[in-house]
């Protein structure tokens, strides 16, 4: 087998910084070529869902192909799940590729997660789309790269109904944040499905990154610029930060009408960094 063509940049650097994490289906050539040119913040070719059985084959030689090129960004390719016909192959060919993470659906365990590393030689992005795996959310994240939460297949897995909302979702979210939050690595909050709905694609990316969440996964090139806004600082934000590390000289002190201490002045400058990146 020979060795994958290797990239200058650190595939780690900067995780934390990616808004819009696009989804697309690694059979579709017109869709891989838009994505190149995309202002996604991070590229994930699709071998599971989004592809029939029929191209898996197809779909997986494509992936392959399409890392071999050069990307502006981050590109990862999400094998078919443990138990499937195609996982080994899937496996085998991302080791192959010149693929920056491996994305893995399902993911219930540590030993699961560490497994496809193993195989891959990759950072591998987890996702939490069922209960198990938010129950064992803890202990995935200290061996993957990240977390992503599969909000459909989990709200299945929960069996809510069609109409259930984000809120009946509140606390699984809450329990992927923190398992990422204890184990130093990001979190993306999962996709929205109306296509068209732009106005409701902001509102919920807003209310993930109100939540904590450092980016969101996508399903359409359209929902990326209000992504892209919704997780960004705003002017208001940049402004404040500014100021209050202008202003702080040490200790608990008064600023602009409340108290504020050292978490808060670090706080500021972690958004002026991501701001300025």
């Amino acid at each position: 087998m020979s060795a994958p063509p290797q990239k200058n940049s650190d595939p780690l650097a900067g995780l934390f910084d990616r808004r819009s994490l696009l989804f697309l289906p690694a059979s579709n050539p017109r869709a891989i070529a838009k994505a190149r040119d995309s202002a996604a913040d991070m590229v994930i070719l699709d071998l599971e869902d989004a592809v029939k059985a029929e191209d898996k084959d197809l779909a997986r030689d494509a992936a392959v192909e399409a890392v071999a090129l050069a990307w502006p960004m981050p590109v990862a390719i999400r094998v078919n799940g443990v138990g499937s016909e195609w996982h080994s192959l899937d496996l085998d060919a991302v080791a192959r590729s010149n693929a920056d993470y491996a994305v893995v659906p399902r993911a219930i365990s540590a030993h699961l997660v560490k497994g496809v590393a193993d195989v891959t030689g990759k950072p591998v992005l987890a996702m939490i789309e069922t209960a198990a795996g938010v129950l064992a959310a803890a202990a995935i994240a200290p061996t993957s790269a990240g977390l992503i939460a599969g909000t459909n297949d989990l709200a299945a897995d929960l069996r809510l109904p069609s109409d259930a909302g984000r809120a009946s979702l509140q606390t699984a979210l809450q329990t992927i944040l923190l398992a990422a939050r204890a184990a130093d690595v990001p979190a993306f909050d999962g996709v929205y499905n109306a296509l068209d709905d732009e106005s409701g694609l902001l509102a919920e990316a807003t209310a993930g990154r109100l939540l904590g969440f450092d980016g969101k996964s996508l399903i359409h090139p359209n929902q990326i610029a209000p992504c892209n806004r919704a997780f960004a600082p705003s002017e208001a934000e940049l402004d404040r930060a500014r100021r209050l590390v202008e202003a702080y000289d040490g200790g608990a002190e008064r600023f602009d009408g409340a108290m504020v201490e050292r978490m808060h002045v670090e706080a500021a400058r972690r958004l002026l960094e991501r701001a300025a990146r």
